[in-house]
């Protein structure tokens, strides 16, 4: 079941072989700290929800279509029981590929419907982080598209316990997604006869 939930993060769902599928897509499943470094290059899977801690977090690398991706655990607390979920990120390091959440014991029609793919979609494009902002529910209209969603009507505490959920467990991993954007190389343009009389100039003075 757990194969199949992070299989469901990555937008694959109803496989005959949940084993072989995950088998296939995920390449790695290492444990990192929250500083971004890998602790141990694999048994991430075997790590319970309990004895996640910001030294010892669990990292499924995975790849689809030929895309590396990301997926995070995530575990918090609903309105009467526990929830939880995973997120898959692209190999940017921010963009939200795909999530999959769960409850034990939400209200049917409310706050169960975190786990509805109506709901789910939603965070699909969007950015984990955006500087010091997570990804998060609102209600009513969206101030900051790039990391908010809206919030399920009805469901006012389950999705406060999604902002939690979302915010106490990707920010544990926002080193190790930096790690993985773009790097940006400026590379200084060279000094035209302008700047350099202009330099000269200023010497003098």
């Amino acid at each position: 079941d757990k194969k199949k939930q992070i299989l469901a993060s990555l937008h694959i769902k109803d496989v005959k072989d949940a084993k072989a599928e995950y088998a296939k897509v995920v390449k790695k499943d290492a444990v990192i700290n929250a500083n971004g470094n890998e602790v141990k290059a694999e048994g991430g899977f075997d790590v319970p929800n309990d004895a996640v801690t910001a030294d010892n977090l669990p990292i499924y690398v995975c790849e689809v279509d030929g895309e590396e991706k990301y997926v995070i655990p995530m575990t918090g607390q609903g309105l009467w029981g526990g929830i939880w979920g995973y997120m898959a990120v692209n190999s940017d390091g921010n963009t939200i590929y795909g999530v999959y959440f769960s409850h034990a014991s939400e209200t049917p029609g409310l706050g169960a419907e975190i786990a509805g793919e109506k709901f789910t979609k939603l965070f699909d494009g969007k950015s984990v982080f955006l500087g010091d902002n997570v990804i998060k529910t609102v209600k009513g209209r969206l101030s900051n598209e790039a990391v908010e969603v809206n919030s399920i009507s009805g469901a006012t505490i389950t999705c406060n316990g999604v902002n939690a959920m979302l915010d106490k467990c990707l920010n544990n991993y926002k080193n190790y997604l930096a790690g993985k954007q773009p790097k940006t190389n400026v590379e200084s343009a060279p000094c035209t006869a302008a700047c350099e009389n202009a330099e000269a100039k200023t010497t003098e003075e």
